[in-house]
């Protein structure tokens, strides 16, 4: 699949000082959802709103569909939708003149027939011609969705989208997402729920103090956070690792523990130190990692 988004050495320094970003490389295939994850401060933020033109960049280049988000951003904007995490809407309009409102904005023909629509889709229809005030906060994030969707775009950013919400308005939500992707709308979401980035997402990209540190498709870095590692220290030094051992990722260190990593669904702890002991090593100390996200 070809990339419908590309950032390049992107970086973003405020004028307090604080770089936010620091050289982000990042590409997003047409169609996919990825899921973009850090913990708060890392940049998610700064990095959404420099690829939806709300912030900026210091240095760097971001490309939608080929089109450079700052000099050519009439094209860029219209490509986007954007939900943010807030619930920032007007309370006294209705829910079918607040989304038909947004089509507008982006110099979009009026077309009753393709918001009603998209109401069903949202399962809003019943409330069109409800005032936003009247809505409870699950039905207004729908509305956010909606406005988002309204211009019909090719790249759509989820920022919390069910930050604060049950459990069946989560679910629903994904099913909204699940039928997006299946329109062709490339997502790029933000989210603190792991099993949400891994029930939804084809890729995950991690954000830490404005730098992505790891970008791979959902099941291979599932498959690493299913890794253990076993430590070992040996009673009598060892100049390389046994060849008994030579069907175990094992690897002796400079420090010469050996070093052996290993997944909890196909092996125990107890099966490879059994291998160990009968590699004739004797063990004076051990211990356990567990990877995380």
């Amino acid at each position: 699949m070809s990339a419908i988004i590309s950032i390049r050495d992107l970086c973003k320094t405020y004028d307090n000082g604080h770089q936010a970003l620091k050289s982000v490389n990042l590409d997003i295939a047409e169609g996919e959802i990825l899921a973009l994850l850090g913990p708060n401060g890392a940049g998610k933020t700064t990095l959404i709103s420099s690829v939806c033109g709300i912030v900026t960049p210091s240095s760097g280049q971001v490309l939608v569909a080929g089109f450079d988000t700052v000099a050519e951003f009439r094209q860029t904007r219209s490509m986007i939708g954007l939900v943010p995490q807030e619930l920032t809407l007007g309370a006294f309009e209705t829910v079918q003149d607040t989304v038909g409102f947004s089509r507008g904005l982006f110099g979009k023909k009026p077309d009753q027939g393709f918001v009603e629509q998209l109401l069903h889709d949202l399962s809003l229809y019943e409330k069109k011609d409800s005032t936003i005030m009247s809505l409870s906060g699950g039905m207004k994030r729908r509305v956010l969705i909606a406005k988002a969707l309204s211009h019909e775009p090719k790249v759509l950013f989820l920022d919390e989208p069910t930050a604060g919400v049950d459990v069946e308005l989560r679910r629903d939500m994904w099913r909204i997402v699940e039928r997006l992707r299946q329109s062709g709308v490339t997502i790029i979401l933000t989210t603190h729920y792991l099993d949400e980035a891994e029930e939804l997402c084809d890729q995950i990209a991690i954000i830490n103090h404005g730098e992505v540190i790891a970008c791979e498709p959902t099941p291979d870095l599932l498959k690493r956070m299913d890794q253990r590692i076993l430590k070992v220290t040996p009673a009598d030094a060892l100049e390389a690792v046994p060849e008994t051992l030579a069907g175990v990722d094992a690897e002796l260190t400079k420090a010469g523990d050996l070093v052996i990593r290993f997944r909890t669904k196909e092996t125990g702890i107890g099966r490879l130190l059994e291998k160990v002991r009968g590699a004739g090593i004797s063990i004076a100390d051990l211990s356990t990692e567990d990877p995380d996200l």
